[in-house]
């Protein structure tokens, strides 16, 4: 019997929220096109969709946004959580402690309510700029409730209000990131809150398994690829001698989209304004260019198309943000998807209880208990 490992191509349930096609490379979002609503909507208006269904009027917008900014401010007890934990801890771990301690009496609710995850998207950039700031050196900054959901992140993170084309750019990134079918993170948030725990302790677990290298590791291999790089005229060589030797191109090929991953479409759409005004994003696209046509040439016939994590590292690098804070920034996007999941799962909830084959031995004798 061959070894049942990884539940790959186990169907785990039914979901209203998003699909994936790699075949045919669909994304869609509640029946809009995931791509479409990176390049045409704000943050706000994707999570509203993906939450309920539809996406929101003027008022229900405004409405989602006063909700947010109000409820961006830590409490003083996050905030010394956060100052106490070593400074050895990790980014991830730091937002895996302080969204199960969000969870206090009287916060959790079953069935889990959707003020609950307004909460938690607002709060998880704030958490991740003070541990940041404080790491530094730098005074951790309040947030500014006049300001989007990713100006406000950008300015809290760096001091200073953005530019517009570095908010659409965050923006449309973190839009991508939110939700991807039933991917190893939001299988763990459903399967915790499938035993009626809590949204906060189900995001707490969604957050164990997006640390992972395998599930959220951040596009820093993409970064070093950049770099060693250095400039266009090294673009062509650098890559040709890659692939002469065998090495992978980072960025290029996908397990799931066997074309153009859409959300890398997306993000080159929503990234337009950066040309000319970034080096590190233009020499990005002409190593693009490059590797695609190299590819075609060295693998004919593979469908080796650019991925979301090499837009993913153009931006992040553009945007100067700092390498331990990637997969944080990848978390604050998957927010909205992890607790629409929550939602979804517990308006129709059964615990999740899977068999398993048992491949131990077996005991060498009988044992009989004589009853009296």
């Amino acid at each position: 019997m061959a070894k049942v490992t990884g539940l790959e191509g186990v169907v785990a349930g039914e979901t209203d929220i998003g699909l994936v096609d790699g075949e045919r490379g669909y994304l869609v979002y509640r029946g809009y096109w995931a791509k479409e609503l990176a390049v045409t909507r704000c943050y706000e208006e994707v999570a509203f969709l993906l939450w309920n269904g539809y996406l929101p009027s003027a008022e229900e917008l405004e409405q989602l946004k006063n909700e947010m900014a109000a409820s961006r401010k830590l409490p003083e007890y996050i905030r010394r959580i956060i100052e106490l934990l070593p400074a050895s801890v990790p980014m991830m771990l730091v937002l895996q402690s302080t969204v199960a301690a969000l969870g206090e009496q009287g916060n959790a609710a079953w069935p889990p309510a959707q003020g609950e995850a307004v909460r938690l998207a607002a709060i998880l950039p704030t958490i991740i700029a003070y541990r940041y700031r404080t790491l530094n050196g730098l005074t951790p900054l309040e947030p500014l409730p006049e300001l989007g959901h990713a100006a406000n992140y950008l300015y809290m993170l760096t001091g200073e209000k953005p530019t517009e084309a570095h908010v659409k750019a965050l923006s449309a990134y973190q839009i991508l990131c939110m939700e991807h079918g039933m991917n190893a993170s939001t299988f763990a948030a459903r399967v915790v809150l499938s035993t009626e725990s809590d949204m906060y302790a189900s995001v707490a677990g969604a957050i164990g398994a997006m640390k992972g290298p395998l599930h959220g590791g951040a596009p820093y291999e993409v970064i070093s690829m950049l770099e060693a790089i250095g400039t266009k005229e090294r673009a062509e060589p650098w890559l040709r001698n890659a692939l002469e030797n065998g090495n992978k191109l980072m960025g290029f090929g996908h397990r799931i989209y066997k074309t153009k991953d859409p959300r890398a479409e997306a993000l080159q759409i929503a990234t337009q304004e950066m040309i000319g005004t970034d080096p590190s994003f233009d020499l990005a696209l002409h190593v693009e260019a490059a590797a695609i046509r190299l590819l075609e040439e060295y693998k004919p016939g593979r469908r080796l198309f650019t991925n979301v994590e090499f837009y993913a590292a153009a931006i992040l690098k553009a945007l100067e943000l700092s390498p331990d804070i990637f997969t944080p920034t990848f978390t604050a996007g998957r927010i909205i998807g992890w607790t629409a999941h929550i939602i979804e799962q517990a308006a129709n909830n059964r615990i999740f209880r899977p068999q398993s084959i048992y491949t131990g031995p077996m005991p060498r004798n009988e044992f009989y208990i004589e009853r009296t």
